[in-house]
């Protein structure tokens, strides 16, 4: 029996480490295997996916590895994948398609094409303020009649307006035909000049002296036909010498009065052809000219106001009426347009958001002409064929702000952009100078010794190596030319390169003549 017990334990304890044995591996893989895994997973997740290697003094030039440039004595720079090509030198934002769909951008296209100054507005009929007639009392009286005259009506000229009464003129014209009466030549001229100074009409004399008798009320007429804007007379009222008794504002000339932009009415001036169409006039088209634009602005519409003379021999033209306008001048000839919904106007620059890419947008300062018909004229900033953004722009300028992308001017076609950088003379010839110059940000460089060739003969100067100087040069294919360079009158934030080898704190300085062959 006690044989027996003692194979029965071991196999119960065979068993039991077999389980156990069982139960460990389990445990183990459930809860130590599982996060090395999820560990070893998330290691490549957190790394930045590298695109591609390139050289920042020729950023044209890809590497699918890392290295040392073939160009320059320096190491290759990673471009990663969330970098954006605004690292690169040219800003921009990027916006996704579904981002797109949900502002609802809208792109158009740089169109060259031959514009006219034809400008369409709106005007209103108004009575030619330059054709007004005033009628005065030339002398105190009392009014007898007023004729069934009102402000409004439409008189000819010669029409009567009222009946005077002068009392003085009655004594004047008596005793006129007295002296005239004795026989005494010279006395009655004079007498009868004093009617003159009184202000009597010509006309009312001779009455006087063929009649023999004095005419003691007069009648008032319209010097000229038109509308009678103003009648302060009225029967039985005393009237002094010089008061106004009517206003008659002439028919045959009215203005149009048309607002304008400021950027339109630049190139409005007096003498232009103008073509009006008034909706009680169907079909016809009336030919003006403006008369004048008007020197002062609206402080609230920021409009200046242009007046344009019509023609209006039948009174057909009414003041009050709405007129389509047309405003001719001289062509413009070819150039760019864009619709004038596209440009953002900011007070102190104009701004348009070109798309380089699907989905990529970068903003560009242009410089604007007139505007015609929606569209407005682009001087400069953007090339016929481009895409800008026409709706939404304002939004993705939102996000531009925000990723401090900011807008810079183009540079004009077959202009290379200059850079500016402060470095000091190593040693410089009639056809090259080296400098060790500072870092250059807009080219991401860094501080190097290297060459450069100059623009034009004679930028040297007086220069000589050791001398601190401010300089711009350009890029032109593989060389870099100095346009301009002039000692520095401060000291620059770099370092020349023997003293940044003698700091520890400082990045080593690269001499790459050697690698250039003294040639850029």
């Amino acid at each position: 029996m006690s044989t027996l017990n003692k194979i029965a334990g071991a196999v119960v304890l065979l068993v039991l480490g077999g389980a156990a044995g069982w139960g460990l591996s389990t445990w183990s893989g459930g809860h130590f295997a599982a996060p090395t895994e999820t560990a070893g997973a998330a290691a490549p997740a957190a790394e930045r996916k590298v695109l591609y290697w390139y050289d920042p003094m020729v950023p044209t030039q890809r590497f699918d590895k890392p290295g040392k440039s073939p160009f320059m004595d320096m190491q290759l720079v990673p471009r990663y994948a969330d970098e954006g090509e605004a690292q690169a030198g040219a800003p921009g934002v990027s916006v996704s398609p579904q981002a797109l769909q949900a502002l609802g951008v809208r792109l158009a296209t740089a169109e060259r094409r031959a514009v006219g100054t034809a400008i369409e507005t709106v005007a209103t009929v108004q009575l030619n303020e330059r054709d007004v007639s005033i009628v005065q009392a030339r002398s105190g009286g009392f009014v007898e009649r007023v004729y069934a005259r009102a402000p409004g009506d439409v008189v000819a000229a010669g029409a009567p307006l009222a009946d005077l009464f002068h009392p003085e003129w009655l004594a004047a014209q008596q005793e006129y035909l007295a002296v005239r009466a004795t026989g005494d030549a010279a006395l009655a001229a004079a007498t009868k000049q004093r009617l003159v100074l009184l202000g009597m009409p010509a006309a009312l004399i001779e009455r006087v002296a063929a009649g023999g008798e004095p005419v003691a009320v007069t009648t008032v007429t319209a010097p000229t036909g038109g509308l009678i804007s103003e009648l302060m007379v009225r029967t039985g009222m005393t009237v002094d010498a010089g008061m106004t008794l009517a206003r008659i504002n002439g028919l045959a000339t009215v203005w149009l009065e048309a607002a304008l932009p400021e950027l339109q009415a630049a190139g409005i001036a007096p003498g232009q052809v103008a073509l009006a169409r008034v909706a009680a006039l169907p079909g016809e088209t009336l030919r003006g000219k403006v008369a004048a634009v008007l020197p002062e602005i609206n402080a609230e519409t920021r409009t200046l106001r242009v007046r344009i003379e019509l023609p209006n021999p039948q009174q057909r033209l009414r003041a009050g009426m709405f007129a389509q306008v047309t405003l001719q001048g001289p062509a413009a000839g070819d150039a760019v347009v864009l619709p004038s919904e596209a440009v953002i106007r900011t007070g102190r620059r104009a701004l348009v958001y070109v798309q380089d890419a699907p989905g990529r947008f970068r903003p560009v300062e242009v410089e604007l002409g007139p505007e015609v018909d929606g569209q407005v004229v682009v001087r400069s900033g953007v090339a016929a064929g481009q895409s800008v953004v026409a709706s939404g722009q304002f939004l993705i300028d939102s996000e531009a702000s925000l990723q401090g992308v900011m807008a810079r001017a183009e540079p004009e076609a077959g202009a290379a952009m200059e850079y500016p950088a402060t470095g000091v003379v190593v040693e410089l010839d009639q056809d090259s100078i080296t400098l060790d110059h500072a870092p250059v940000p807009a080219l991401k460089w860094p501080a190097m010794t290297m060459p450069f060739q100059w623009a034009k003969p004679g930028l040297a100067q007086d220069l000589k190596p050791g001398d601190r100087v401010e300089f711009s040069f350009r890029q032109h294919g593989e060389e870099h030319i100095v346009t301009r360079i002039q000692r520095a009158k401060a000291a620059p934030a770099a370092q020349p390169a023997a003293t940044r080898a003698s700091t520890p704190a400082a990045a080593p300085a690269v001499d790459h003549s050697a690698h250039t062959g003294g040639q850029r």
